[in-house]
């Protein structure tokens, strides 16, 4: 019984481990990443007003050195932008579907 609750600690441990705060090279490979994705929104003429305020509160997340917060904003910006990308993308065709005749 004893050897199981051993073995459970540290299989616990070397769980969360793996669960380690984000660095800032993680920050920034997330940072480039939906900078890219909002870059190509803009492109299609279809950039998000929340995509930006993700952006805005990933690096001032990461000015205060929480790159938790900042890697999770980062990864949202990401989403968003690529969902304006969908939506731009859908829509360019979509829309004639919705005219009336």
């Amino acid at each position: 019984m004893r050897n199981i609750l051993v073995a459970s600690v540290l299989l616990i441990a070397s769980a969360t481990s793996a669960f380690a705060a984000s660095s800032e090279d993680e920050f920034k490979a997330a940072f480039a990443a939906a900078e890219a994705a909002n870059k190509e929104a803009g492109s299609l003429r279809n950039q998000w007003t929340v995509t930006a305020a993700a952006l805005n509160a990933a690096k001032k997340a990461a000015e205060t050195g929480d790159f938790d917060k900042a890697v999770a904003s980062s990864k949202e910006a990401e989403a968003l932008a690529k969902a304006s990308i969908f939506q731009a993308k859908s829509e360019k065709t979509l829309w004639k579907d919705m005219e009336i005749r």
